[in-house]
């Protein structure tokens, strides 16, 4: 018998990222599998193995099963029975299949005060992640060449940010703040090696931009990480299961945006 088929998996129990686990989601790196990703998202600390069959769009309840089996083997998942997890938060996972509900701007404002602090009230109000998938392969960069990253941002003064940070690094910035310069920077040759995208634009859904991506003959090979303030699980799982190689929620750290970055252009 495999080993794994020999670890545990009780219909109550509730599962919290390890320490490893945690590295996986917000290390800025990580060469996770898609279905292995999305079950780390949906079973970190929230939901038993029936409310995340219920909420998985892409796992079947055997490969639930089987896959919390492999990331307890693997030590990024461990059980926590709810008799001990009483200060977790199963608010959106007791009512499956419904959608979190959207913060107000007070609660927004609170929730991005404590991320600064870091305090763990962000486990009620936000989830926070650094997810960027590992290239496959490692990039060669031609000589005297740059890289380019297409910044999709409304608000202008983190755009520029943004452009001065990406610079600094050696990468040619591109932005776009509405509809009209998305599509006139996607159109415009070359296209962009990497595009870093917000999901609240002034007239563009940042989702209906990667989902256009994807679904075009000379895009969809360009590698997209979600830069923005949508920090609930469904929107993370949205953005990675729409085909975003990446998921950085603000506040960002700066470092952990730069290591996204280069390790899903391979440069790391």
């Amino acid at each position: 018998m495999d080993p794994k088929e020999r670890i545990p998996v009780y219909p109550l129990d509730v599962y919290v990222a390890t320490d490893k686990g945690e590295a996986e989601l917000k290390g800025g790196s990580t060469s996770l599998k898609p279905k292995e990703l999305e079950l780390l998202v949906l079973a970190d600390g929230r939901a038993n193995v029936a409310e995340i069959t219920a909420r998985a769009k892409s796992l079947s309840g055997e490969e639930v099963t089987a896959l919390l089996r492999l990331m307890i083997q693997n030590g990024l998942l461990k059980t926590a029975p709810i008799a001990n997890g009483d200060s977790l938060d199963f608010t959106y996972f007791f009512g499956a299949g419904k959608p979190a509900p959207e913060l107000s701007v007070q609660d927004r404002e609170r929730a991005g005060k404590e991320a600064e602090a870091g305090t763990p009230a962000l486990l009620r109000y936000g989830y926070y992640v650094s997810i960027a998938r590992r290239a496959a392969q490692p990039r060669e960069q031609a000589k005297n060449s740059r890289i380019s990253v297409l910044i999709i941002e409304d608000e202008l003064p983190l755009a520029k940010f943004l452009g001065q940070l990406l610079g600094m690094e050696g990468f040619e910035p591109r932005i776009a703040k509405n509809r009209e310069e998305i599509v006139a920077e996607l159109r415009r040759l070359p296209s962009p090696d990497l595009v870093l995208l917000d999901v609240v634009l002034p007239d563009a859904d940042g989702f209906d931009v990667l989902v256009r991506m994807k679904q075009h003959p000379h895009l969809k090979a360009v590698p997209v990480i979600m830069l923005t303030g949508k920090s609930n699980r469904e929107s993370v799982m949205r953005g990675l299961l729409g085909g975003a190689d990446g998921y950085i929620t603000k506040p960002f750290e700066i470092d952990i945006l730069i290591k996204g970055i280069k390790s899903v252009l391979g440069l790391v």
